[in-house]
């Protein structure tokens, strides 16, 4: 995905912020999460995590290994197994599964249609989470910090991050966003029942649509892209700027 110009060169109060930082961002499908989150890690040179990224290509590895994706138990058994590595750089994100990169694939329908079997079996979530706080934390200790997004990275994964944001959009903003994503016009029934149909299942396992003590809500429904950074990034800049000299 090209990024507008923009909104990819560094912020120009990047020395501003206390590094290194977790800024924890939720939402449901369409809500701008991806999109912002990978803009304001380029935009803060802090490392990038789609945590929904690696919920597909786990659904993809268990297809190609026609693993029945409602066998809870060898699902999960997969999760521990799986050689899945993801890249955290914000300018060249991906996702393998073994030597196949399957940062398109993962993008699919089929995949899209199937990955909530996958997202809400309780173990694989558990092994998943286990995977990301690692992630999360290798950024802290190699100093960069990180912007983590998807369903519960706020109050689950990274529950202590400096800055923790709930990203919400309209019902219909967020159908027509994810159709331009896919090239349509009109908002078609399968992108309607893709979106509708997974944050209903997703919402059995995990809070996205409220947020919890602590986490600042922007509701972006009329805000395009540009927006949504800037008001992103002006919630950063409260909760993970430096302190003023002589400051308690």
């Amino acid at each position: 995905m090209r990024l507008p110009y923009s909104t990819t060169r560094r912020h120009p109060r990047l020395d501003e912020l206390d590094v290194p930082v977790t800024v924890a961002i939720d939402g449901p499908s369409g809500s701008g999460k991806s999109t912002v989150a990978r803009t304001l890690a380029m935009a803060f040179d802090l490392a990038y995590l789609d945590t929904g990224a690696m919920f597909r290509a786990l659904t993809w590895a268990a297809l190609d290994e026609g693993v029945d994706l409602l066998d809870v138990d060898a699902v999960a058994h997969l999760a521990r197994t799986a050689p899945l590595r993801q890249s955290t750089d914000p300018g060249s994100p991906g996702v393998w599964v073994g030597e196949a990169n399957v940062s398109r694939d993962i993008r699919e329908s089929r995949i899209s249609a199937q990955v909530s079997a996958v997202a809400t079996n309780l173990d694989v979530r558990g092994e998943l989470a286990r995977r990301q706080q690692e992630i999360i934390a290798g950024a802290r200790t190699g100093g960069r910090g990180m912007v983590a997004e998807g369903r519960d990275i706020t109050t689950v994964i990274a529950p202590d991050a400096e800055v923790r944001i709930l990203l919400t959009a309209d019902e219909e903003a967020r159908l027509r966003r994810r159709q331009r994503q896919s090239g349509g016009r009109q908002v078609s029934a399968s992108t309607r029942d893709e979106v509708l149909r997974r944050d209903r299942d997703d919402s059995t396992v995990s809070n996205f649509t409220t947020a919890a003590d602590g986490v600042t809500t922007i509701d972006t429904s009329d805000l395009d892209l540009t927006g949504s950074v800037e008001a992103v990034v002006q919630v950063v800049l409260q909760r993970a700027g430096r302190t003023p000299e002589g400051a308690a």
